[in-house]
């Protein structure tokens, strides 16, 4: 049998087979997959650090921080913050199936992470959340305390309002598969020294709302 005929009793052999239905559907599942990526291309969603209150911040014992958002040497750390997320598209709904939301230092994580319920962000909606963080008596590396003692005495200090969780995209009754999303949202932190306390009495004060960066 020549190349020519095998190709061709090959095909025919296909058509009888019944497998010719199951790939026409999976071509066109491919190509309602190739619209969504190509004509809508979701952006990804826009989160917002508005607020960082900080309620208990001290250092009582070595390489112990206690977060409530509290130190010379463990650090009770508390605080709430006010985060926002917006979904930039027209036409691509979000899906979050479950977020959670933790403080970071120097790239250690200070403070338990507080839950997110899962919700459905329609097209360019506007969610908030006021998540309270808490850390007790958490382990730090102790050049992190030498870190905050200097960060004290220059007056100011950044931490990292983290979030990270899953996400689909939603376009008519379509539904894409889990992605991973990873925010990382700046808080920059300034010690009041108006009333002459010392650290870690005097007062601290968050200074500026900021964008917050998006992996997905």
């Amino acid at each position: 049998m020549s190349p020519k005929d095998s190709r061709s009793y090959t095909r025919e052999r296909l058509l009888r087979s019944g497998w010719w239905p199951v790939i026409l559907f999976v071509v066109a599942i491919l190509v309602v997959i190739l619209f969504v990526y190509v004509v809508v291309h979701p952006s990804k969603p826009k989160f917002y650090l508005h607020d960082a209150t900080v309620l208990a911040f001290n250092l009582t014992s070595p390489n112990l921080l206690s977060s409530y958002l509290q130190a010379t040497y463990i650090y009770f750390f508390s605080y709430s913050v006010t985060l926002s997320s917006r979904n930039p598209n027209d036409r691509v709904g979000i899906y979050y199936d479950g977020l959670d939301v933790y403080a970071s230092y120097s790239n250690q994580q200070i403070t338990l992470a507080a839950s997110i319920a899962p919700l459905y962000q329609g097209h360019d909606d506007v969610d908030a959340w006021s998540p309270y963080l808490r850390g007790d008596s958490i382990p730090i590396a102790p050049f992190l305390v030498d870190a905050l003692t200097q960060d004290e005495a220059d007056g100011f200090f950044f931490l990292w309002v983290k979030i990270e969780g899953r996400l689909r995209w939603k376009v008519g009754d379509w539904k894409s598969g889990r992605y991973h999303v990873f925010v990382n949202c700046p808080a920059y932190l300034s010690f009041d020294r108006s009333n002459d306390s010392s650290f870690p009495t005097q007062m601290i004060r968050f200074r500026q709302s900021s964008t917050c960066t998006v992996d997905i």
